[in-house]
């Protein structure tokens, strides 16, 4: 891969980065970066727990499914979507698995002997050092396992190199969310604004693949790509963008500009309409 420039894109779960920022992953992708998906919290765990066994009970998913193993393949597909290289997938186990037993302790500090930051630091440290640039949550909206990732990336890679997405759909609920946890580096970061109209066709369908999640998360597959347009719409009304969809980022003056690499006028970014069926 010499001389192609790189981005790594690190999602605390299966979904997050392109629910997030997948339009930006595909505008990358269609000038010519090399994109992966490196995804955190993945790994199946035998006899889950009864909190952790209720998240795929209700969504209709019997107790002998392998949630994560069909997770991980909704990922897969999501990825070649969006054009992106095949997603890593890192063999740590989701908040539920890790002790957490309810809903309001998945937005709590992490218990003190929980090891998933150190483990995940160590375990991102080589695809954070060698990519030109690093995309990552904000943790807006303070899920943990969001917060542990956004840690782990603010140890670890450059901040000249890193880009911080609005965690979605955290972000999307409230007019004027929070900035996420106090522990995130802003100084000398400003938020840019990436015109994602002409690959938000490629993120709805990117999305689509998610079939576990998208009733909990859109209120069924036919919303999916209202929800996102809604979205986008809103982020670049927010930001006073000249552009009708939007995804705001934050970022230094080196990743800042080469995000908007992928924004200038005449830029090929592909119109060829995707098909949702995973």
């Amino acid at each position: 891969m010499s001389g192609v420039r790189t981005a790594i894109a690190i999602s605390p779960h299966l979904d997050d980065a392109v629910f997030s920022a997948g339009g930006v992953l595909a505008l990358l992708a269609r000038t010519g970066w090399y994109v992966r998906v490196v995804t955190c919290f993945t790994a199946t765990v035998e006899a889950p727990c009864s909190f952790a066994l209720s998240t795929q009970l209700d969504k209709g998913l019997s107790a002998d499914v392998d949630y994560m193993a069909l997770r991980r393949a909704e990922d897969r597909a999501a990825q070649q979507k969006l054009g992106l290289l095949a997603p890593i997938h890192l063999p740590l186990p989701e908040a539920p698995h890790r002790g957490y037993n309810s809903p309001r302790e998945l937005f709590m500090p992490p218990h003190d002997d929980d090891t998933a930051g150190t483990e995940l630091r160590r375990l991102l440290r080589p695809h954070l050092l060698s990519a030109d640039l690093v995309l990552a949550p904000q943790a807006i909206g303070n899920h943990l396992d969001h917060v542990i990732t956004a840690m782990a990336v603010a140890a670890g890679a450059p901040p000249s190199r890193t880009v911080w997405w609005r965690d979605m759909p955290y972000a999307a609920r409230a007019p004027q969310p929070g900035p996420g946890p106090s522990f995130r580096e802003r100084n000398g970061t400003s938020e840019v604004t990436c015109d994602i109209g002409t690959v938000l066709a490629h993120k709805a369908a990117a999305a689509h693949c998610y079939t576990t999640q998208l009733g909990f998360q859109f209120g069924g597959p036919d919303r999916v790509t209202e929800k996102l347009s809604s979205a986008a719409r809103s982020e670049a009304i927010r930001t006073g963008a000249p552009h009708v969809y939007g995804e705001v980022l934050r970022a230094r003056d080196h990743a800042r500009r080469l995000l908007e690499e992928s924004n200038r006028p005449g830029t090929d970014h592909s119109e060829r309409q995707p098909s949702v069926d995973c």
